[in-house]
């Protein structure tokens, strides 16, 4: 590891991490401060305390004064509004007891209406054959009816609800009729559930029966075919949730109990990160537990499983082991492993290399095996996908008689059916889907033939689409909900029917959303940059070719076994590719683009990697001649935000401007604010003194030094974001402002860890972004 980003600047001798110490303690008066670092007032870690609110409120007026009002940037604001709020972009559906649900906003509606229709009314909607995506759909064909206002709903209870999903019960006499609704008070992840009737279209009190979950960061899920019951994780009181927020404790409500005197099926320690339940499509019933981040324990319940009595609660919580209801059945795979239930199958997947019976199954690899086998110890394991050097299982959906992988190969999306040999045995059989046909007549061309000398490009000349598939009704048929877009290509959404080989049969195109931008002349290309330690980084490139360096928006993440990857950008390219801007997303280490070895890669001591895999990619677009470090904006939110907090306290040279969303920052009291404690296994814990050792090196809060210049900086935060603790983006403006830096900060009032709640929010801050970036790396350059 190269330790010259960590090293003083010539100007300064401050060591910015504090020579080996702990990190800032409080002072006298409770402020923090840091060796040669101004102080940061501690009032600033209370979320919604008088002065913190006044001081985001001065931040915030600051901020909108520059940029609100002036002719470009209301022009993009509305621009970007019109596009989510857009009356004919695709209503994505979910099918339930027979009927289509969609949670839809637009202008009319910015909070959201809950609605559903039916089969023939949603295909009513569908483009005309032969029609392009321009032509769109039959506008307003598909009639809707309207279960839920949100609206109208927080008007009323004077609560301003966002949604946070629903569940609609699918079996017994009431399927259709009764739903869980999940709703969040501003958008933060503490949220409630509700029973509502959907005869009635009403919500159903407790005292009537209804089922009711608290505030929490918890859940409530049908538990039978009747809605008699429900499988319920919330705060139960003192010492029921675990240190980042979540509760540890699953209970088995029944309608009409009181909660707190449900039967407790699981109990989790307080070491652990969260508990979880659930009931497959199959009415079986798991309970879980996460250890850490990435760990699971997993225990099938029986029908006749009887739950422990609530009235041991307390006696439960104290114990520092794991207690499942009396008859569950612990899952025997890996700890690091994921296991699902598929029909009467259980899919594996693996984190780590697994030896069982003689073999050693590879990280990234899914396995099947019998369920009930399985069990009882005498399961056959069969291989259903085994990673190589390019390609990783991103993906995967059940079909009543299939099982659809979508496979990243060099961070581009593909999809593989898997259909299950017949009973008198043999190998699974294989088939490749290619939905290239869907993407329309006048999809995207390969991109013009490499110059000879450009060694940078992976693998070119190939189609870079964005393809996904998920079963309609994993239980019922073999059908899959298709989507097909890239780049710079709408989505197309259509129906299609595995037959018994897992061919695709009959596909029948339902939506094509038209485009937002406009596209002409815009190449996509993808590169490899070459990181410090050797490894290649692939990006992706987008914009119209120039002969001079343009202005250019690098994004990354890299954590967390996210991926990034092909999607279609119609508010980046209206507000940036329109204006000759070029577009470029990182597909760093951390992230899962090719399977648990690249996320692991990025781990704890090794996340150094992640930003010399960033660093890498910023230093490819100048020497290829793309940008130039002043042209050269870095982009990410929550784990990118400490992407680019370390790529401006570690790189500031590579840079013009930095644009960082609610991000994590303070790397020293992470874990003590709201979930950090969760994503120890991702970063470390830094109260340990040995794992603070490697945590203070990518910690951007202590990094910053005295009289060295940075580039300027957006901060984006949410004051309702009970993910990731608003102190972080605060503290660091509040530092770098202090030292005499350029600091732009905006706080939305709600919008949780999505930083918005409305269209309306997400049109204000995406124009906010993008002007920022615009004015810091072109200024006076014409549109």
């Amino acid at each position: 590891m190269s330790t010259d980003a960590l090293r003083p600047s010539p100007e300064s001798d401050a060591d910015p991490a504090g020579a080996g110490d702990r990190p800032d303690a409080a002072g006298p008066d409770g402020s923090r401060t840091g060796p040669g670092l101004p102080p940061v007032p501690a009032w600033l870690d209370e979320i919604e305390g008088a002065e913190a609110l006044d001081w985001v409120r001065a931040r915030n007026a600051e901020t909108l004064s520059a940029y609100r009002g002036g002719e470009r940037f209301e022009a993009m604001r509305r621009s970007i509004e019109e596009i989510l709020d857009s009356p004919d972009k695709i209503p994505g559906v979910a099918l339930a007891a027979g009927r289509l649900y969609n949670f839809w906003t637009d202008a009319d509606h910015p909070r959201g209406l809950w609605r559903r229709t039916t089969w023939e009314s949603y295909r009513a909607g569908a483009p005309e054959a032969g029609a392009d995506s321009g032509a769109g759909a039959a506008s307003g064909a598909t009639q809707w009816e309207v279960l839920l206002d949100l609206d109208a709903l927080g008007a009323a209870e004077g609560v301003p609800w966002v949604w946070h999903g629903a569940s609609v019960l699918r079996t017994g006499p009431l399927a259709g009729r009764r739903a869980l609704i999940d709703l969040s008070d501003g958008g933060s992840d503490t949220d409630v559930t509700r029973e509502f009737d959907l005869d009635t279209l009403s919500f159903i009190a407790p005292a009537d029966g209804g089922f009711h979950r608290g505030p929490s960061k918890g859940s409530a899920v049908w538990a039978d075919d009747e809605g008699g019951s429900v499988l319920m994780t919330a705060d139960w009181g003192p010492d029921s949730l675990t240190a980042s927020g979540y509760p540890r404790q699953v209970r088995r409500v029944r309608r009409g109990q009181d909660p707190a005197e449900a039967e407790i099926v699981l109990s989790a320690p307080g070491t652990s990160t969260g508990v979880l339940a659930y009931r497959d499509r199959w009415g079986r019933t798991w309970v879980g537990e996460h250890p850490d981040f990435y760990t699971e324990a997993l225990w099938l319940l029986p029908r006749d499983a009887a739950g422990v009595d609530a009235c041991e609660s307390a006696a439960l919580l104290a114990r520092a082991d794991t207690t499942a209801a009396p008859g569950a059945v612990r899952v025997p795979v890996p700890a690091s492993a994921q296991a699902v239930p598929a029909r009467d199958r259980l899919l594996i997947r693996l984190r780590e290399p697994w030896e069982e019976a003689g073999a050693t199954h590879p990280a990234g690899a899914l396995l099947a095996a019998r369920l009930g086998d399985f069990l009882r110890g005498s399961a056959r394991l069969e291989t259903l996908f085994t990673p190589t050097a390019s390609a990783c299982l991103e993906d995967f959906t059940v079909t009543e008689h299939h099982i659809v992988l979508t496979e990243l190969d060099d961070c581009v999306a593909s999809l593989e059916v898997l259909t299950p040999p017949p009973p008198t045995g043999g190998p699974w059989a294989r088939r490749r889907l290619d939905l290239s046909a869907l993407a329309g007549t006048d999809a995207d061309p390969a991109p013009p033939a490499p110059a000879p000398s450009d060694e940078t490009l992976l693998r070119p000349g190939r189609a870079l689409l964005a393809v996904a598939a998920a079963a309609v009704d994993p239980r019922g048929d073999d059908r899959l909900w298709l989507t097909v877009s890239s780049f710079t290509r709408p989505t197309a959404l259509a129906l299609g029917e595995l037959d018994a080989g897992g061919s695709l049969g009959h596909v029948e195109v339902l939506r094509r959303a038209p485009g937002r931008f406009d596209a002409k002349g815009v190449v996509v290309t993808q590169h490899a940059a070459v990181s410090e330690d050797g490894t290649r980084v692939p990006y992706f490139q987008v914009g119209r070719p120039s002969a001079a360096p343009a202005p250019t928006m690098l994004y990354g993440y890299g954590g967390f076994e996210v991926s990034l990857g092909v999607d279609y950008l119609p508010v980046v390219g209206k507000t940036w590719l329109e204006r000759g801007g070029i577009f470029v997303l990182a597909n760093i280490r951390g992230g899962g683009e090719y399977g648990p070895d690249w996320h692991r890669a990025g781990l704890r001591e090794n996340r150094h990697r992640v930003y010399e895999d960033f660093a890498a990619v910023a230093r490819a677009l100048v020497e290829r001649g793309v940008t130039t470090p002043a042209q050269l904006a870095v982009h990410g939110g929550s784990n990118g935000g400490l992407l680019v907090g370390n790529m401006l306290t570690r790189h500031p040279e590579l840079m013009g401007a930095v644009v960082c969303e609610v991000p994590l920052l303070d790397m020293g009291r992470y874990t003590h604010l709201l979930a950090g404690a969760s994503w120890a296994a991702e970063y470390g814990d830094p109260d340990d003194p040995a794992q603070w050792e490697f945590i203070r090196t990518f910690s951007p809060f202590h990094l910053l030094e005295p009289g060295r210049h940075y580039p300027p900086v957006l901060f984006v935060t949410s004051t309702r974001d009970d993910r990731v603790h608003p102190a972080h983006a605060r503290t660091m403006a509040h530092r770098m402002a202090s030292l005499g830096q350029d600091v732009t900060y905006f706080e939305n009032s709600e919008g949780g860890h999505g930083r918005a709640s409305t269209n309306a929010q997400r049109a204000l801050m995406s124009a906010l972004v993008h002007e920022f970036a615009w004015r810091r790396l072109a200024p006076g350059r014409p549109d």
